[in-house]
This record gives C-alpha cells, sequence and structure tokens, in this order.
C-alpha cells in the first residue's frame, strides 16, 4: 500500500514538473512572440513615417514650386502691364503732340522757324561747306525761303560754341524729292517732313517716316 501510494506520488510529481516545465516554455515563447511582435510592430511604424515624411517633403516641394512659379508670372504680368500702361502714355502723348503740332505748322510763320531749325540740326551734325537739302515737291518753295535763315543760324552757333567762323552753302535738291505723305489707311514709303539726316553724300533731308 505504501509502495503504491509511494508510486502515485512520484507520478504526480513528474506531473507537476512537466506542467510547470511546459508552462515556463509557454511564457518563454510569448515572451519571445511579443518581443519579436513589438521589433516588426516598431519596423512598420518607422517604415509608414518615413513615406509620410518622404510624401510631405514631396508635397511641400510642389507648393513652392507652384509658388515660385505664380510669383513669377504674377511679377511678369505686372512688368507687363506697366509696359503696356507706359506705352499706351507714350503712344498718348504722341498722338497729342501729333496733333497739337500739326495744328501748330498751320501757320507759315512757325512752320519756316520749324524747318530752318530742323535744316540747322543735320547741318551741324554735318559740319561741311556744301549740303543739299532734299525735301517734298509740295515744300519747294517753304524750304527754299528756309536755306538762308539756316546758313546764317548754323554760322551764329558754330561761333558761339566753338568761336570759329564757319559757313555752309545750302542748295535745294531739285532733282530727288522726297515721297509724299501718305493718304488715310495707306501705308509705304512716305514722309511727313520734320527729322534732319546726314548721309554719306552730304545730302540733307527733312524726313520724318
Amino acid at each position: 500500500m505504501d509502495a503504491a501510494k509511494e508510486t502515485q506520488n512520484q507520478i504526480l510529481q513528474m506531473t507537476q514538473f512537466i506542467l510547470n516545465e511546459a508552462k515556463d516554455k509557454a511564457e518563454e515563447i510569448s515572451a519571445k512572440a511579443l518581443q519579436e511582435f513589438s521589433v516588426e510592430k516598431l519596423k512598420v511604424v518607422n517604415s509608414g513615417k518615413d513615406k509620410i515624411r518622404q510624401e510631405y517633403d514631396r508635397k511641400a516641394k510642389q507648393i513652392e514650386t507652384q509658388n515660385a512659379i505664380a510669383r513669377s508670372t504674377a511679377i511678369n504680368r505686372s512688368r507687363l502691364e506697366k509696359i503696356k500702361a507706359r506705352q499706351d502714355v507714350i503712344s498718348q502723348i504722341a498722338g497729342d503732340t501729333k496733333v497739337g503740332l500739326q495744328k501748330e505748322l498751320k501757320d507759315e510763320a512757325k512752320m519756316r522757324d520749324f524747318i530752318t531749325k530742323l535744316i540747322v540740326q543735320g547741318l551741324l551734325m554735318l559740319l561741311e561747306e556744301k549740303v543739299d537739302v532734299r525735301c517734298r515737291a509740295c515744300d519747294d518753295q517753304l524750304v527754299a525761303k528756309c536755306l538762308d535763315a539756316a546758313a546764317k543760324e548754323y554760322t551764329r552757333v558754330v561761333e558761339a560754341e566753338t568761336g570759329a567762323k564757319k559757313t555752309c552753302k545750302l542748295s535745294l535738291d531739285k532733282a530727288v524729292k522726297l515721297p509724299p505723305a501718305p493718304a488715310d489707311g495707306e501705308h509705304g514709303a512716305s514722309c511727313l517732313g520734320g527729322v534732319a539726316k546726314p548721309t554719306i553724300r552730304h545730302l540733307l533731308f527733312t524726313e520724318k517716316r
């Protein structure tokens, strides 16, 4: 009876030992699994953070590029608007000046003074002793009346500025004439008179295209 009881106790002890070993092993496996899970979880979280950070950087650069393009476009638009506004003002001034000049030059005395000054301007650029003046055929009489006054004014200006006594003989070019002013709506070669221009042949044009 005692032997059987002892055997039973030994079996219980062995069973308890095995259960304890199994429990310890299960706890060890569970702890290791939990550790591996934590490591993998950390990897996934870090990977997700990296992707979010990369996406954020990409979006930030995209927005920065869009803003730069928008600023550049706004600056260019502003410049173009300023250029257009300036051009409109210049065109308005030019138009008003042209109208005013046309009204002013309807007076023959003022027209003669204007042409005389143009011829003197050209003479001061040429500084020649003989110069032919070319104009439109319709302006021959008017320009011819200005030659003597222009020659005298030229001599006066040169002497006043340099102290030198210099004269110039002016002649009206009767062989070659500048084209007439265009009719309304027409285009092409034309001359309205105005700007003095020297040439290699020392001809003086009263010309404004």
